[in-house]
């Protein structure tokens, strides 16, 4: 197997596009937390994990990240140290940026906007992910574990499609929402916004690709 794609970029541009992207997609989440009409799946899982387990929803973030590396290495059937490590040292501070965004965007007056606003801010917070996903997943330096197990279905069995690939990755936490939402009989973060990131997500991780930064390429691809 060979990387493709390896296209040059200077430090500066490298270290520019990927803390533009985290801090998108820990913005993005935090809004949709901060909605609560819906998050993305995972965001989700989460948050329901946290509420059922009464743990903090850092706590779970963290928890969810170190169950999909482990799935990760057994899906490509082999530990690859560097991408763990990546995993690992892009999941603990993200999970401390979302928890942060959700907690800051909830003392704002945007939680108590009428619904049709909220519901357009939560969406917002979506396509945000869905950009941030496709920025940081054409540099390919390091992955949150969540995004790495999309891209791995994405470019090792799916041809390079995102609109497959991305709901394919939700089987898991659309698994663990079932469970919880059974054993609670309650529902959080599940709304609009939920369907929306089922539905569309992937196809503005491939939509972004082309028209967010169209001259970056994805980097470092092993098909």
């Amino acid at each position: 197997m060979k990387a493709k794609n390896d296209a040059p970029l200077r430090s500066r541009q490298l270290i520019g596009y990927f803390v533009f992207s985290i801090l998108l997609n820990g913005f993005g989440n935090g809004l949709t937390v901060a909605m609560n009409l819906g998050s993305a799946l995972w965001t989700a899982s989460a948050v329901n994990l946290a509420h059922a387990l009464h743990l903090t929803l850092l706590t779970v973030l963290l928890a969810e990240g170190v169950a999909v590396v482990l799935f990760n290495a057994l899906v490509l059937r082999r530990l690859e140290w560097r991408r763990i490590a990546g995993n690992f040292i892009f999941m603990i501070p993200f999970s401390f940026l979302v928890s942060w965004f959700a907690q800051l965007i909830g003392m704002t007056p945007l939680v108590a906007l009428p619904l049709m606003w909220r519901v357009v801010l939560d969406l917002f917070g979506i396509v945000c992910t869905g950009v941030a996903v496709s920025i940081y997943q054409r540099l390919n330096v390091m992955l949150h574990p969540n995004d790495d197990l999309m891209q791995i279905l994405r470019f090792h069995f799916l041809h390079g499609n995102a609109a497959l690939a991305q709901p394919l990755s939700f089987v898991p936490p659309i698994t663990l929402i079932l469970i919880c939402v059974l054993a609670t009989r309650q529902a959080y973060a599940l709304n609009i916004g939920t369907l929306f990131s089922l539905v569309a997500q992937g196809a503005i991780v491939g939509l972004a690709d082309r028209v967010v930064f169209p001259q970056l390429k994805h980097r470092h691809l092993v098909v």
